[in-house]
């Protein structure tokens, strides 16, 4: 008897990973571009401690350290908290950010596809909790800092401190923290603007940055590594709050274009919340999901004590992922929406 034509995709979890990795290389390349070779620095930092603290977890557990270690998910971690981060912070602070990321996040719940946290958005949430000074010390655009230190320097200033090098001199506020400070202190929207740090569409660099990733993620929607309920969702749902509260208060809140184009939204929208594993599952729960994560975002950036909310917002909603999957399921095929059997 021959069985139906199944189809096989070749497809894996180290294939899916490889994937995402490929989809961030554009991004990453613009940051460097703009911002300068310290985020090569980070990666190699973060993608080394990420792979020490997921053997030791492996090591633990008694699983089988090789099979496991070469499925590159741990990398992809290491990847996406690398970009949440400022580069060319203590290597330390790297340390703590993805001893959490990977040990308590990921293994202590049962390793990979039983976390329900991303594991990644926790090491930046422990982080920026923990330690907030050093999570404003963002590079500046290559052309508006005194110094743009070499992949030489970059080195030394993550592992031996600033040394000779202020830390002022390629350093400054990110564009949402600027915004957020100086809106509080009663700055004229249009005089922020001016600021040399902001560029036609959001930062400066920063909305290239944002494009990459958009372009990233617009492959993995072709490669069909995601669908386009997250990413669709969580944007509007951004555009939509932006646009609601910079028409209430014009002179407080800035638009959608703005909140758009800042690359953490399109980092989470295409990378972080379209994660399976701490995401919902059904159609309709993805639109929810994203929708709601887009929403506290804004919130989060326009009235919270951060000045980014993506982070927080998609970790808050992994919390709700599976009560929305559970009421969002379809319905099977032959029986009604009730669980009664049709005809």
């Amino acid at each position: 008897m021959i069985g139906s034509p199944f189809v096989l995709e070749k497809n894996s979890v180290r294939l899916t990973m490889v994937k995402v990795m490929l989809a961030l290389i554009p991004g990453t390349l613009a940051h460097a571009w703009f911002f300068g070779p310290g985020i090569v620095v980070s990666l190699l930092v973060c993608g080394a401690f990420a792979i020490v603290f997921e053997g030791l977890a492996l090591l633990m557990r008694g699983c089988c350290f090789k099979n496991f270690i070469s499925d590159g998910s741990v990398l992809v971690t290491a990847w996406l908290f690398a970009l949440s981060v400022p580069p060319l912070a203590p290597w330390w602070i790297y340390a703590v950010g993805l001893l959490f990321a990977v040990l308590v996040a990921k293994h202590l719940y049962g390793g990979l596809g039983q976390n329900p946290f991303n594991p990644a958005m926790i090491g930046y949430a422990v982080l920026i909790i923990s330690f907030p000074n050093y999570m404003t010390h963002w590079p500046g655009p290559i052309h508006l800092v005194n110094h743009v230190p070499s992949l030489a320097e970059s080195f030394d200033l993550v592992f031996a401190g600033q040394g000779s090098i202020s830390i002022d001199a390629y350093t400054m506020a990110s564009p949402l923290d600027t915004v957020k400070t100086l809106l509080r202190a009663g700055v004229p929207k249009a005089d922020i603007l001016a600021n040399p740090v902001f560029g036609r569409l959001s930062g400066t660099g920063l909305e290239w940055v944002a494009g990459m990733y958009l372009l990233g993620g617009l492959l993995l929607l072709a490669n069909r590594q995601i669908t386009w309920h997250v990413p669709v969702a969580f944007l509007a749902s951004v555009a939509a709050t932006a646009g609601i509260l910079q028409a209430v208060d014009p002179a407080y809140n800035m638009g959608p274009v703005f909140h758009l184009f800042t690359a953490s939204v399109m980092l989470g929208a295409f990378f972080i919340a379209t994660d399976p594993v701490s995401g919902c599952s059904t159609p309709r729960g993805k639109l929810i999901f994203a929708g709601l994560a887009g929403f506290i975002s804004i919130i989060i950036r326009s009235y919270g004590g951060y000045p980014d909310g993506v982070a927080f917002s998609i970790l808050i909603m992994n919390v709700a992922a599976p009560f929305i999957d559970a009421y969002t399921q379809p319905r099977v095929y032959g029986h009604a929406r009730g669980g009664k059997v049709g005809r």
